[in-house]
């Protein structure tokens, strides 16, 4: 957990530093003054410092709850940050992208040996937990401030926490570790288990339902975030029927947001992929992977660098950063201001989908992946999809239509978790394997370690590796 007391004391020193220097440069220039005390200039107010005290008020309750809504879009599909956040981490793990650069940091990823000192991954981390905790502050100072305001403001923090905890026990080892601030004063977490993790999230989801008894617009926008959230929590804990329940009555058309922009917080993909060429889309990744670049698939529209449609939308060389291999340019994010679906009500039918195949119930596990296709309305995408007849090529069918219809979202690695978890498949037959496309081959990582930094938490056990265990 990131501390802010040795920033404050260390943005202390410098100030002292420079209002010394002025007073030295001020004397030295003959300047006519009566005294000249170096602490004086140390009361000014530094804009870029909110103190506890600044925001306990209705309108600092609001910037709060703002701040967590923008921090959950840096963590996830904003590319502004020093580093991209998890959407395209956890891909990069998965079979949806593959590396394009020379970083280290960014090679251990793809090639599944993973170390708990990884920048990106900490960056991540931090990233991550601050929405987190941004949206658990500004529940207690709009409970504190605000009473009277809307009751989806503060469902939407709730949203904001679950949604978090459980993609980072989608993404990381049982081991993670959730800290918490209270009454303004630190409180670390213990490592737990990703079900824990799991448990948490949905607990947040259901106290956000509960707050939730209007119709307007926010109301409907926030309850139907939760909704499916909700519902993905519970295919992750194995409950498919309540699931199912749970989403059912979210419309397909539904979207929860990320909204980018031209100045900051860019799309993530654009900044990455299309613009940069870290990342490429990748294609029949180490065996397993799934052919997202050439599948010529309507709902994941895919250009190679230097060809005409590539060339249109702003990606004029061929090569990745690294220039050993042509770069794929995913076109479902064309623009720098793209927005990105973080959920969905097409999620809510893949849910459906899902459970119904677990309760062997084809006909309607056909029927909502093909309802999906009709409510998208996506030209060229036939709502045509027929039963495979096996065991596997049901589950292939299934968890296909997930990964293209929600690809870069952050969901393929928690899918190819469950996969091995919860359908009893080999690990090596899920993630990609052989070869790495570089050099040497790939590792056993299917998750993210708890990054070293999470060694200053006391109740973290020393040692190389703060995962409690590195399974499904």
């Amino acid at each position: 957990m990131t501390s802010y007391k040795n920033a404050f004391a260390q943005t202390s020193r410098v100030r002292r530093a420079a209002s010394t220097a002025l007073c030295a440069v001020a004397i030295a220039g003959a300047v006519s003054l009566t005294s000249c005390d170096s602490n004086d200039i140390l009361q000014v107010t530094d804009p870029d410092i909110i103190n506890p005290s600044d925001v306990q008020s209705a309108a600092g309750a609001t910037a709060v709850r703002v701040g967590a809504i923008g921090r959950l879009n840096s963590a996830t599909s904003g590319g502004s940050t020093s580093s991209e956040g998890l959407f395209l981490l956890s891909g990069l793990l998965a079979d949806e992208w593959i590396n394009g650069d020379s970083f280290i940091a960014r090679q251990e990823v793809d090639q599944r040996v993973i170390k708990t000192d990884n920048s990106f991954l900490t960056d991540v981390d931090r990233m991550l937990q601050r929405a987190r905790l941004s949206a658990e502050q500004a529940i207690d100072l709009l409970e504190e401030f605000s009473p009277t305001g809307p009751k989806a403001d503060v469902a939407e923090m709730y949203f904001i926490q679950a949604y978090v905890e459980n993609i980072i026990g989608e993404s990381y080892c049982n081991g993670l570790v959730f800290s918490d601030v209270v009454n303004g004063a630190e409180e670390y977490g213990s490592p737990i288990t990703t079900a824990a993790a799991f448990a948490r999230a949905l607990a947040h989801a259901d106290s956000g339902l509960a707050l939730i008894t209007g119709s307007s617009t926010a109301d409907v926008k926030v309850r139907n975030a939760l909704m499916v959230t909700r519902g993905r929590i519970l295919m992750n804990l194995s409950r498919p029927v309540d699931a199912a329940l749970a989403v059912a009555g979210v419309p397909s058309n539904y979207a929860y947001l990320n909204l980018h922009a031209q100045t900051t917080t860019d799309n993530a993909f654009w900044t990455y992929n299309n613009i940069a060429r870290r990342y490429s889309v990748s294609n029949n990744e180490g065996t397993n992977g799934l052919n997202f670049a050439t599948a010529a698939d309507p709902r994941l529209k895919v250009c190679q660098g230097g060809d005409a449609v590539c060339v249109a939308n702003g990606t004029t060389l061929k090569g990745r950063d690294d220039g050993t291999q042509p770069v794929y340019v995913q076109l479902v994010f064309p623009t720098r201001d793209a927005s990105v679906a973080i959920t969905s009500g097409i999620e809510a039918r893949m849910i459906e989908a899902e459970a119904a195949l677990k309760a062997s119930n084809f006909p309607l596990m056909i029927s909502k992946l093909n309802q999906a296709r009709t409510d998208a309305n996506i030209a060229g995408l036939a709502a045509d999809l027929t039963d495979p007849g096996t065991t596997v090529t049901r589950e292939n069918l299934v968890f296909r239509e997930r990964a293209f219809w929600l690809f870069g979202r952050g969901y393929r690695l928690g899918d190819m978790r469950r996969l091995i978890r919860q359908y009893s498949r080999p690990t090596e037959s899920v993630f990609p394997t052989g070869a790495w496309h570089k050099a040497g081959n790939y590792g056993t990582d299917i998750n993210f370690p708890v990054p070293q930094a999470e060694q200053n938490n006391p109740n973290v056990p020393a040692g190389n590796n703060t995962c409690i265990d590195r399974n499904a």
